[in-house]
């Protein structure tokens, strides 16, 4: 049996090879399931509305469709890929393509007529109004 020299930093650059591979592999299982990321929202309550905010960059109004519910919102939409190739090799892209679809359930009921919708430099921004039985609701709190 011949007699093999430890080189313990060629084995370090060997396992760090393989965790880097195995991160690589890991870094979007979202998209290897299908699904795509669902876009981040901030919400705030007045006391006549709530404002939900999304960031959808990169995708068009008219890819979106928003359902408003008397307590909650659904929003679906879909970033389409472009593609593109070049003569000198392969393109990288980090960005996320493909639909997605949340549904945020909102503080309070809310008047799902009077729905106010603005899309400007990739926010979605809704105005919310709330119900008039929410905007008057006291609530007596007694300590015992």
């Amino acid at each position: 049996m011949p007699l093999v020299r430890w080189q313990p930093f060629q084995e370090i650059d060997s396992l760090q090879r393989e965790m880097n591979r195995l991160f690589d592999s890991l870094a979007l299982p979202t998209e290897k399931m299908g699904m795509s990321i669902f876009p981040p929202a901030e919400l705030h309550e007045t006391p006549d509305a709530v404002i939900l905010k999304l960031e959808v960059p990169g995708i068009d109004s008219k890819d979106l469709d928003i359902q408003v519910s008397a307590d909650a919102v659904a929003i679906t939409g879909e970033r389409k890929s472009q593609i593109q190739t070049e003569e000198k090799g392969v393109t990288r892209s980090e960005f996320h393509y493909g639909k997605f679809h949340r549904v945020i359930p909102l503080p309070t009921r809310i008047q799902n007529t009077q729905v106010k919708a603005d899309y400007q430099d990739g926010i979605l921004s809704l105005t919310l109004p709330k119900a008039e039985e929410e905007k008057n609701k006291v609530v007596k709190v007694t300590l015992n």
